[in-house]
Formats: structure tokens, C-alpha cells, sequence
């Protein structure tokens, strides 16, 4: 529900975290529905590019005009949607023992449509078991994706939670060019969590 599903190999970067920059595939958030099929998945993946390149709008701005509507939330998965309409960011926030879902317009920032929640105890175990190690560790997804976009010279499309070999990290997929990277990026004090 949080995590990417994507293959990781890649590069050790300096970081104030360790990042692991990978360009090798193309990460599963961006694939299409054409199953398989190489040439289409790139041209929906290079639609999406092209459509988050038009807003005016950044993932970071997006994280924090969700925060704002509760006070003392953080963000726990965020992502591009360009595939319909109005381009938009469908951001997941965390607050009072509840997973809040918004959907900011890329272009102008307005919530649109309304909120919903969540309660944490309808979720399953390891997603309960991720969250709540979010709200232990002292970096926030905003953290992960300014490091990401520095690590992988590029902008931030999504990122989230997964959990890797026992170990809760950040996973943030970033356009750098014309190609996606995926950054991984585990949180110091999140070891064991």
C-alpha cells in the first residue's frame, strides 16, 4: 500500500542518510497498463514526465499544503497523478492514528474535492508497523526528497515508505533529464524500527 514495488541496484551517494541512486529501471508508479508492453510503457512514462513538467506546482509545496490541514501531520506517501484531467498529487498524511487522503491540483495548489481518513487500526499489520516508526524517527518525507532531488539532480515526482530487508526507508523516485531515478534513502534511527 505504501511501498514501490521496484527493482534496486544502483550507487552509494554521500548523504546525511544512505542513498542508494538507481536509474535502471523504470520505477512501477509510472508504468502504464499495457503489461509488458517496453514502447508504451515509455511513451506513458514520457506523457507523465512532460505533464509534471507543466505544473507549477512542487511535490515539496504539495506535502506541506497537505500538512496544513491538520496541524502536526506528516506526509506518508506522495504522488504525480498526470494521467487524467487536471494534473494532480495524491498525498497521503499521517495524523491522529489516522491516514488522511488528499488531492492537490499540480497547477494551482486547491485541494480538490474533500478529505478522507483512515483509521490505522483498518490497516494491515506492516503498514500499522511502518507508520508508526514514522512518527519515531526524527526525518520527515519532506527531508528524504530535498536530499533525493540533490542526490539525483533532479525533481521529485513521488515517494513513500517501504520497508527493505527489515529496515523502513524512504523511497523517492526522481526525474533527473529524461530518465527516473529511484532514491533510497534510510533514515537515521530508523535501523531496527
Amino acid at each position: 500500500m505504501y511501498g514501490l514495488a521496484i527493482a534496486l541496484s544502483g550507487l552509494l551517494v554521500a548523504a546525511p542518510a544512505r542513498a542508494i541512486v538507481s536509474a535502471d529501471s523504470t520505477p512501477t508508479i509510472l508504468h502504464s497498463e499495457t503489461d509488458g508492453d517496453a514502447t508504451a510503457d515509455r511513451q506513458a512514462v514520457s506523457r507523465e514526465i512532460e505533464r509534471f513538467r507543466s505544473t507549477s506546482i512542487s511535490i515539496s509545496q504539495a506535502m506541506a499544503i497537505a500538512e496544513a490541514r491538520h496541524a502536526g501531520a506528516t506526509t506518508a506517501d506522495i504522488s504525480f497523478d498526470g494521467g487524467s484531467g487536471v494534473p494532480v498529487y495524491r498525498v497521503k498524511t499521517l495524523h491522529n492514528d489516522r491516514i488522511w487522503r488528499h488531492t492537490i491540483n499540480a497547477a494551482t495548489g486547491e485541494v480538490i474535492g474533500g478529505e478522507a481518513a483512515l483509521p490505522l487500526a483498518e490497516l494491515d499489520h506492516e503498514d500499522r508497523s511502518n507508520l508508526a516508526a514514522l512518527g519515531t524517527i526524527r526525518h520527515r518525507l519532506a527531508d528524504a526528497v530535498r536530499v533525493a532531488e540533490r542526490a539525483a539532480s533532479g525533481k521529485a515526482i513521488s515517494g513513500g515508505l517501504v520497508r527493505e530487508g527489515g529496515r523502513l526507508n524512504f523511497a523517492i523516485v526522481v526525474i533527473s533529464g529524461d530518465d527516473l531515478k529511484e532514491v533510497i534513502l534510510e533514515p537515521p534511527g530508523a535501523r531496527g524500527k
